[in-house]
């Protein structure tokens, strides 16, 4: 039974009624999730799981399942060490109630929509990605020489503008006609599944990816471009990071 990722549709639902499908070392999946597994240079969520007693197990860590005829929503919930007997207690068809790290996801969100926009900044293919936490940073395929307070202060303008994110799904045959779409050496969207999504920010930025952001350019804050590195001769990396505590995650 494939799992329904509820965060490809609404990247603010933070909790959900699942049902347990498997119980294995690899980890717990249910029929559906809020949870993001790690991929596409995106950190994992983590949380917990309330199993029908109250008891809570938590969720150190979220991975795709990798087995026979696995889709990218397929998600494996990998319990934080040391439960061994509540791990015990779950079995296929219980219902549990599945809690994510709500703040933490959301600056993830944050990030992952700020790396968007220095795409659509830089102009030049990407060729590594990395978002948890605390930072964020983008490998771009160029020798040119990037301006720290020019990129910072073009962030700045997008995020004071307030621009509307949206997404859609095309399919696989219109990405490939597409190929300009794609903005990523290093990471390529999940085709072969009859349809990938495209992430908009409104007069911006349109490219596909899996990940989490938020709803408005607005949310992602005040950012710094903290360095810029010379990480080959054809490589510069962006890092960023939130000035001061960051925006207050909604409710």
């Amino acid at each position: 039974m494939s799992c329904e990722a509820l965060f490809r549709a609404d990247s603010y639902l933070k909790s959900v009624e699942a049902t347990v499908t498997s119980v294995g070392p690899q980890g717990i999946e249910c029929d559906r999730t809020v949870f993001y597994p790690l991929g596409g240079g995106q950190a994992a969520d983590s949380g917990r799981a309330i199993l029908p007693d109250g008891e809570i197990l938590v969720i150190g860590d979220a991975r795709k399942a990798r087995r026979e005829l696995a889709t990218p929503d397929d998600v494996l919930h990998i319990p934080a060490p040391g439960q061994d007997g509540l791990v015990a207690l779950i079995v296929p068809g219980m219902k549990i109630r599945l809690e994510i790290d709500w703040e933490r996801r959301y600056r993830h969100m944050r990030f992952h929509t700020a790396t968007h926009v220095l795409c659509a900044i830089v102009k030049e293919l990407v060729d590594g990605c990395s978002i948890n936490a605390q930072t964020a940073r983008l490998d771009f395929a160029t020798d040119l020489q990037l301006d720290r307070a020019e990129i910072e202060s073009q962030l700045a303008t997008v995020v004071a503008a307030a621009q509307p994110l949206s997404m859609r799904w095309i399919s696989d045959e219109e990405l490939l006609a597409n190929p300009q779409l794609v903005k990523s050496m290093s990471v390529s969207p999940p085709m072969g599944f009859g349809r990938v999504r495209l992430i908009e920010i409104e007069g911006v930025d349109l490219q596909p990816c899996g990940g989490t952001h938020v709803a408005n350019s607005a949310e992602i804050g005040a950012v710094q471009v903290t360095k810029i590195e010379k990480k080959g001769a054809r490589s510069r990396r962006i890092n960023l990071a939130f000035a001061g505590d960051g925006a207050t995650p909604p409710a």
